[in-house]
């Protein structure tokens, strides 16, 4: 287990094994990437950082929903829309 920046550190899938309370000190500190072989297999992160990118995530894709909608809305004519009235006697 080596840090290769400030906040990240290389662990190898055998010592995660043998070192597994030691990895999860490192996680409080640092990302830890997870190398199977010297290639990176999955990286744990404390659970405030993942929530944290799952916000953000979540962010973005409401965003880009919202830039679909309003893209769709300048394009569309009235006639593309119905009346809720109308609708509603439809399901009926």
């Amino acid at each position: 287990m080596f840090t290769v920046k400030e906040d990240t550190t290389l662990v190898g899938i055998s010592e995660l094994r043998t070192n597994f309370n030691k990895v999860l000190e490192a996680v409080s500190k640092s990302k830890v990437l997870l190398e199977r072989r010297h290639k990176p297999l999955a990286v744990i992160v404390p659970i405030e950082k993942y929530n944290y990118m799952e916000e953000l995530i979540e962010l973005i894709e409401d965003s880009g929903l919202a830039h679909l909608a309003k893209e769709r809305d300048l394009k569309s004519k009235p006639s593309d829309y119905i009346d809720i009235d109308r609708f509603e006697k439809k399901q009926i």
